[in-house]
C-alpha cells in the first residue's frame, strides 16, 4: 500500500476527480488527496494563501497531478509559477491532461513538468495509469532532500 505523503490534484472536471479517485483506490494508492478545481486555487494551496492562509507550507505535495485547462490560471501558468519559486521548484509535477495538442506537450516540458500523461478514455486503462504514475512517482523515484 503507497500511503503517507500527499498528492495533490489539480482538475476542474468533477467527473474526471471521482474517476482518478477511484483509480486510485482501485490502485491501493492510499495517499491523502486534496483537490484545487482551478489554477488558483491549487497556489493558494500550495503557497498558503486565501483560504489556504493557515497551512504549512513546509509541508509541500509529495505528487502535483495537474490538469491543464483549468479556470482562473490554466495549467501552464501554475507550472511556472511552481518552478519559480524556490519552495516548489522540485516537487515533482505530472501534467494528467486529456489534450491531444502536441503543442500543449512540448510546452507542458518546457514549463518545467516531469511528466505528461494524456487520460485514456477507457476506465481501465486510466486505473493502470494511474498505477504506473503511482508505482513510479510514490514508490520508485527518489525525491530530493531540501536543506534550508
Amino acid at each position: 500500500m503507497i500511503q503517507d505523503e500527499t498528492i495533490l490534484l489539480v482538475e476542474d472536471n468533477p467527473d474526471d476527480v471521482e474517476l482518478t479517485m477511484r483509480a486510485f483506490r482501485k490502485n491501493n494508492i492510499a495517499n491523502d488527496v486534496v483537490v484545487a478545481r482551478d489554477g488558483e486555487e491549487a497556489l493558494d494551496y500550495l503557497f498558503g494563501n486565501g483560504a489556504h492562509a493557515d497551512r504549512d507550507t513546509s509541508d509541500t505535495p509529495r505528487l502535483i497531478l495537474l490538469d491543464l485547462k483549468l479556470p482562473k490560471l490554466d495549467g501552464l501558468q501554475v507550472l511556472e509559477r511552481l518552478r519559480a519559486d524556490e519552495r516548489t521548484r522540485l516537487t515533482p509535477v505530472v501534467i494528467l491532461t486529456s489534450s491531444k495538442e502536441e503543442q500543449d506537450l512540448i510546452s507542458g516540458y518546457k514549463s518545467g513538468a516531469n511528466s505528461y500523461v494524456r487520460k485514456p478514455v477507457d476506465f481501465n486503462k486510466f486505473v493502470e495509469a494511474v498505477r504506473h504514475i503511482g508505482l513510479y512517482w510514490l514508490l520508485i523515484n527518489e525525491p530530493p532532500t531540501l536543506h534550508e
